[in-house]
């Protein structure tokens, strides 16, 4: 048996839940990025009432470690951390991108397009990757400036479905008849779901070493 608290405060929908063998008994979530500091441990409070289990019955804790927002995932980060160092669980990290994909993937009739999610970095530049049906790793995640062209090497193989807050931008700008569009976020019982397949393949973060997925530098404005 495996307790799992998730914790994801990555992009503007943030959420927690308690799962156990990866099927959740109970959420939260908050749709107000810039409260999500402030949410987060009352949330995760607010978990255990009710249940039939407290927080010293967790077997691990999972966190959606990024890209995404860079205060969302220091908060996320460091709460899990925090957790884990006190109650002696290991710590889940998990990739935004690959959430996405693999949440994405559990919607899909077919298995003849790629995947890929984006998440918006602002002006032209989005986080992304690309993933195959099967979840097999096609690009690496990275902070990309879009342009004509960008995807042309993929869409010239196969059609590819963009989503999440960054692909509308790509929307305007991509001029292949293999780009597909879809309007999709991902759920809470797919971060459990995927979370619980690494604690069961033991796929567990170095607590000691653990930083936010940031993708690319992270630049203070303090001097």
């Amino acid at each position: 048996m495996a307790l799992i608290l998730n914790i994801d405060t990555a992009t503007e929908q943030a959420s927690v839940s308690l799962a156990l063998d990866g099927k959740i008994i109970t959420e939260r979530s908050n749709n107000l990025q810039k409260d999500h500091a402030t949410w987060i441990h009352t949330a995760i409070e607010n978990l255990f009432p009710g249940s039939s289990y407290t927080i010293n019955d967790l077997s691990a804790i999972a966190v959606v470690a990024g890209p995404g927002s860079y205060t969302g995932l220091r908060v996320a980060m460091s709460t899990a951390k925090g957790l884990c160092y006190v109650l002696k669980v290991p710590l889940i990290s998990l990739n935004t991108l690959s959430v996405m994909a693999f949440s994405f993937s559990n919607v899909l009739i077919t298995d003849e397009v790629l995947i890929c999610p984006m998440i918006d970095a602002r002006r032209m530049e989005v986080y992304t990757a690309l993933f195959d049906t099967s979840m097999t790793q096609l690009m690496q995640p990275c902070a990309m400036m879009l342009e004509q062209g960008s995807f042309d090497p993929w869409l010239q193989a196969k059609q590819v479905v963009f989503f999440g807050s960054g692909a509308f931008k790509w929307q305007k700008i991509a001029n292949s008849s293999h780009a597909l569009f879809h309007e999709y976020h991902y759920q809470p019982a797919m971060i459990a779901k995927m979370s619980f397949q690494h604690y069961t393949s033991q796929d567990f973060s170095n607590l000691a070493y653990a930083v936010p997925i940031y993708v690319k530098d992270f630049h203070s404005h303090q001097k």
